[in-house]
């Protein structure tokens, strides 16, 4: 199985907060998040990896390419306008055959995207979205579930109780999306997300529990708060 992780984004907000390590680069529990998301890939099934990191600095690519991982990984170096065209550019390795994709700044809890995957691989020819009830985002995306965990809406907080957990288990039809307007621009990745919603392809929400999305000093604190004491050997 193929993952991608988007990892191209800027960190404004941690920056604007004096924190100037790149994002990919900030510990939890002394650990960078990047490697804590190619770890946790890792541990569902992964056995290739593509990032794709910003070129704003090359820190981050330097890490990847120096560190020793378990499976080979790729580095795409690109900064992107968006986290829709952060995807779009991995496409070259994810396209093949269905497989997992997360942002780097998501912290869930051990097991959780491997919970993930082994649910996707009950409902071939479907996809599945990682989602959750801890609403930490400044602007989460809602998915509304059904009593089958079908999702039926996205981005409708009146409907829902989930949000969406960034981490995904994506058929690669998703990249077709591309092709049938071959000039639309997907503002962000939840733009695509819906996209692939109305285009009636299955789509499955799976509760991973409490995650937490790195864009604050205080969301370092409340993912290792969330992984506990024992994950900081």
């Amino acid at each position: 199985m193929m993952a991608g992780i988007i990892a191209a984004g800027l960190g404004e907000r941690l920056r604007a907060h004096g924190i100037t390590t790149p994002k990919p680069l900030v510990a939890i529990a002394g650990r960078p998040l990047i490697a804590r998301t190619i770890d946790a890939v890792c541990a569902a099934g992964a056995t290739r990896v593509a990032c794709i990191v910003n070129a704003e600095t090359d820190r981050v690519r330097d890490y990847l390419r120096a560190a020793a991982w378990p499976v080979p990984v790729e580095v795409v170096q690109r900064t992107t306008a968006s986290s829709a065209e952060s995807f779009f550019t991995l496409r070259p390795f994810l396209d093949d055959a269905p497989f997992l994709l997360t942002t780097v700044d998501t912290v869930c809890a051990p097991g959780a995207i491997a919970a993930l995957v082994a649910r996707a691989r009950r409902a071939p020819g479907a996809s599945v979205l990682g989602v959750t009830t801890t609403v930490d985002d400044e602007k989460p995306l809602w998915a509304e579930l059904d009593a089958a965990q079908r999702i039926r809406s996205l981005g409708d907080a009146a409907r829902a109780r989930h949000v969406t957990a960034g981490v995904y288990f994506l058929d690669p039809l998703v990249y077709s999306l591309a092709d049938v307007d071959p000039g639309r621009v997907f503002p962000a990745f939840r733009a695509v997300l819906g996209a692939l919603l109305a285009s009636g392809h299955p789509l499955y929400g799976f509760d991973v529990g409490p995650s937490v999305d790195v864009d604050r000093p205080e969301d370092v604190a409340a993912a290792e708060r969330m992984l506990g004491v024992s994950d900081r050997a």
